[in-house]
């Protein structure tokens, strides 16, 4: 549920706190005031395109926050990312400035504008003055149907998206398979030619390092000699020049302990020295010149070039390359095995066509409910015999939706034949028809969202089906907040909070404002809507009986109030 809107220098409006209350709220004032204003800035709050013109002028940027009561399905998604404070709310901040850039918060934390959007639909709803148009479009009409049925076509959209798969990979296979077979004839020969190699992963350097030991093991075994006579064989020898030293020191450590770190460095000394002279004695009788092993590696080495200058890539890369080769033969062996690739669309297509009868029963079934449901609702709404059906219509192919799309048929008089809805003439019949559609659909799924909010929706309706209007949406407002934006003061007497927009000016500008009516203030503003600027004792004393009587439903029908009001509005009138 929408808690609370704060806006600070949005559009027209310079500062304004406004805290909405449960059940059936309306926003009223003259036109132009700014109502829809408010519906804009909750719109941009749940991450709509906005720009600088939404700034007021001479301001450097508007700010606009929305706190929402959290709703217990998104907790485990504002706690994978991030925005999870422990309250029991929801805060929603935008910030646009004067270049049009925008910033976003949730609970206090950076967001981007696609987080709020991911929000949007567990918190608000809206429908606008211009809601049948939609309704004449077969993919919004068939996702109404669907959301009424309460059916979730992802499964269905995933079966569908494997079997296009299955069928275009057994298509390119049928159409290509001369090509693919010629490929992989190609692939096998490469493959079988450097398996043969049977390059290992680090081969390449073990072989060059081995070979340049073997290349050089006349000059390192001369090397080690040499050194292994200074160590030990030389005269003097390293070794004896240490055991001189330190036979010195030692003799005259007794008489000065300054010089023990100096007879320890030699010890430590004679003890490395000894060390490297058993080193280099091991090295010396374990090293061969191995002429055998040395032309085998000249040979190795070579069949290595060879590979890596015909397929023009380092030798190191071999191992590499035959892997990808390999990887490559499976996925040609795969796209040749037609019987595979049939198999697989079989079972594709039958997931498919398995999930879509599924949906088609549901839809069935969801249909006529939906249907006597919209009915009912006409009847309430000035359409006395009017009929509302919906038609399921079959799709010459499957589509990722279905085997049929929806349309929406209406018969606006009893006895008329039922059209499609794009083809009614009247209006107001189209909006009264929209209203009904989405009371019933919203009485249906109000569990869904918290807040519920129609624009104007209203508009081109009167008389008593006005006041059969206001009651569905104070009936509406038991199970769910809702919001409206209305000119017509029989809604508007049925809110449990009312909302007064005005303007002025202000400094040579137009300034909005928004503020909570009741008691006299109430009276003054149903009063107006009833009857023009000019109050007068008549309308207003109408106004306080249309507040009594919305208060107090039973006890008159809304017949009596149509034309209470259309005979006190004349007289006020004149």
């Amino acid at each position: 549920m929408l808690r609370r809107l704060s806006l600070r220098d949005f559009v027209i409006v310079p500062e304004l706190e406004l805290d909405f209350h449960a059940g059936f709220s309306v926003l009223t004032g003259e036109t132009g005031a700014g109502k829809s204003i408010l519906v804009d800035a909750l719109q941009l709050a749940l991450g709509s395109r906005g720009d600088a013109g939404v700034v007021r002028e001479g301001a450097t940027r508007a700010e606009i926050s929305a706190e929402f009561d959290r709703p217990v399905h998104l907790t485990g998604w504002l706690e994978e990312a991030g925005f999870d404070d422990g309250s029991g709310s929801l805060l929603l901040r935008r910030v646009i400035d004067a270049q049009g850039k925008s910033r976003a918060w949730i609970n206090g934390s950076p967001a981007t504008v696609t987080q709020l959007r991911e929000l949007a639909d567990s918190l608000l709803d809206i429908h606008g003055q211009h809601a049948w148009q939609g309704l004449t479009r077969p993919p919004a009409v068939r996702a109404l149907l669907d959301n009424y049925a309460g059916l979730d076509c992802t499964a269905l959209g995933h079966a569908y998206a494997a079997w296009r798969v299955a069928s275009d990979k057994l298509a390119a296979a049928e159409s290509r398979q001369a090509d693919l077979l010629r490929e992989r004839e190609r692939l096998a020969w490469q493959i079988g030619e450097v398996a043969r190699l049977a390059p290992g992963l680090d081969e390449w350097d073990a072989l060059n390092s081995e070979h340049q030991k073997l290349a050089h093991a006349q000059a390192l075994l001369d090397a080690v000699r040499g050194a292994l006579d200074a160590l030990t064989e030389a005269e003097p020898s390293a070794e004896s020049q240490t055991d001189k030293a330190l036979t010195q020191l030692e003799k005259v450590l007794d008489y000065d302990s300054g010089l023990l770190p100096a007879v320890e460095a030699l010890r430590g000394a004679q003890a490395q020295l000894q060390d490297a002279a058993h080193t280099l004695s091991t090295y010396l009788h374990g090293t061969e010149l191995e002429p055998a092993r040395m032309h085998e590696l000249d040979e190795r080495l070579s069949a290595w070039l060879t590979l890596a200058r015909r397929y023009r890539r380092p030798p190191a890369e071999l191992p590499q390359l035959l892997s990808q080769w390999q990887s490559e033969l499976q996925a040609l062996d795969a796209a040749t095995d037609l019987a595979a690739l049939t198999a697989a669309l079989i079972g594709a297509r039958s997931g498919y066509e398995r999930e879509a009868k599924r949906i088609s029963s549901e839809r069935r079934a969801a249909a006529p409910k939906l249907a006597a449901a919209v009915t009912q609702a006409m009847q309430q709404l000035g359409m006395s015999g009017g009929q509302f059906e919906v038609s399921l219509l079959a799709q010459e192919q499957p589509q990722s939706f279905g085997l049929e799309s929806a349309e929406f048929l209406v018969a606006g008089h009893a006895g008329s034949t039922p059209r499609p809805l794009a083809k009614v003439a009247s209006g107001g019949e189209l909006s009264r028809i929209a209203l009904g559609i989405a009371v019933t659909t919203c009485q249906q799924d109000s569990g869904g969202v918290g807040t519920l909010i129609f624009d104007e929706i209203d508009a081109g309706v009167g008389g008593a089906v006005a006041e059969t209007v206001g009651r569905l949406m104070k009936q509406l407002g038991r199970s769910a907040q809702v919001l409206a934006v209305t000119h017509l003061p029989q809604v508007a007497a049925c809110a449990d909070q009312h909302l007064v927009v005005a303007k002025a000016m202000a400094a040579g500008q137009t300034l909005s404002s928004v503020q909570a009516v009741s008691g006299e203030a109430r009276v003054a503003e149903i009063a107006r809507m009833l009857g023009g600027e000019r109050l007068s004792s008549t309308s207003l004393a109408h106004a306080q009986e249309m507040l009594d009587l919305s208060a107090n439903p039973a006890s008159t029908s809304a017949a009596a109030i149509a034309i209470a009001t259309t005979t006190r509005v004349k007289k006020a009138k004149s």
